[in-house]
């Protein structure tokens, strides 16, 4: 992890506002400057306005909350992809399927095309933690285009969300539906000519590969997952209260995303706070016992990241487990920055695809 090397009174300071408690990110010298310019325009170089609402807030009105924040990242995240080039040679198809509930789910395929012989699959959940977005929003159709153009076939989830135009629908509807579409990519592994399956996502989508695969140990269908990669993890699921152990939730705070604004999505995804503690919900308290016997882990983060130490921490548990894992930290970059910005970091981005092709490649 890389620190702010200032002085004062000759204490080197501790990085971000750990540091400084007015740091954004925009001033934060480890910030990549491309960032910094592709979020000036948005207001997301600087502190995120105050969170009208909180976990004690009604709940329709932390809904109607999450509602409006996703019609405005919806917007944002499609303008960082606009005007990129169409990905030539790749064929994509949405096959409707039925979920263990009884409701219907799009699943959007993309292949690549003049190939031959079984491929990996990458089973993508996207982010808006469990609770606002769409698998069929442009920075997610953009990204299975590029895990199909890097010699993969992608298969989006369309899970239902706690709020949104896809709400409501709150734990475990959503990891019900990512369970069901696993089930039916595995069923159709030969028709579809994958070889092997990768569960995977960032942000709240590193959030449900990591229950789809945690789900899959306690039903006896582990065999449908030969490995997990999840990007930017939002697992811990206590932002209202954080750990002090957990730096980054101080260090990186109102980085892109911040604790209240976590705090009211976890609160409507989990409404009742019945499941705090429930590693299908939050995968961050998942015991050693749990995570016995999982295939092989990538663990993503992102340096300005308040969730980056929570990914850390459960990559450390993974492989005190003896679950073969290795970890990445994407440095310079903010929550989600390696999927989300593509024409602002084009390399970084394309780093991130490269890793998760090799990664597949090499189960």
């Amino acid at each position: 992890m890389t620190t702010a090397i200032a002085h004062q009174n000759d204490q080197p300071l501790l990085p971000g506002r750990l540091g400084n408690p007015d740091q954004v990110l925009k001033t934060d010298p480890r910030t990549d400057p491309r960032l910094v310019a592709a979020c000036a325009p948005f207001n997301l170089d600087v502190a995120l306005p105050p969170v009208p609402v909180n976990a004690d807030s009604p709940l329709p009105e932390q809904i109607d909350f999450c509602a409006a924040s996703e019609a405005g990242m919806a917007t944002v995240f499609a303008a960082l992809c606009a005007d990129l080039p169409a990905i030539p040679n790749v064929e994509r198809r949405t096959e409707v399927i039925k979920g263990v509930d009884g409701n219907d789910i799009n699943l959007y395929i993309h292949t690549p095309q003049n190939v031959s012989g079984p491929l990996p699959c990458v089973y993508h959940m996207h982010g808006g933690g469990m609770v606002i977005l769409t698998a069929d929003d442009p920075s997610y159709r953009r990204w299975r285009d590029e895990l199909a153009a890097a010699g993969m076939i992608a298969v989006g989830v369309e899970f239902r969300n706690g709020a949104g135009k896809l709400g409501n629908h709150p734990f475990p509807a959503g990891l019900n539906d990512c369970t069901s579409g696993l089930q039916w990519t595995f069923d159709n592994k030969a028709s579809l000519g994958i070889s092997k399956i990768i569960v995977s996502g960032e942000s709240g989508g590193g959030n449900l590969a990591l229950a789809t695969c945690l789900q899959a140990k306690q039903d006896g269908r582990l065999e449908q997952v030969a490995g997990v990669y999840a990007l930017c993890p939002y697992i811990y699921g206590g932002w209202a209260q954080p750990s002090q152990e957990l730096r980054s939730l101080y260090e990186n705070d109102n980085y892109l995303i911040n604790c209240h604004q976590m705090e009211v999505l976890a609160n409507v995804y989990d409404p009742e706070g019945k499941n705090a503690k429930n590693p299908l919900c939050w995968p961050y308290w998942a015991t050693g016992e749990d995570l016995q016997g999982l295939p092989p882990h990538v663990i993503s983060v992102n340096e300005l990241d308040p969730l980056r130490d929570e990914g850390l921490v459960h990559y450390q548990r993974l492989m005190a487990a003896g679950v073969p894992v290795y970890s990445r930290t994407v440095n310079g970059t903010c929550h989600a920055a390696d999927v989300l910005f593509p024409k602002a970091i084009p390399n970084v981005y394309a780093a991130t695809v490269r890793d998760i092709k090799g990664f597949a490649d090499s189960l």
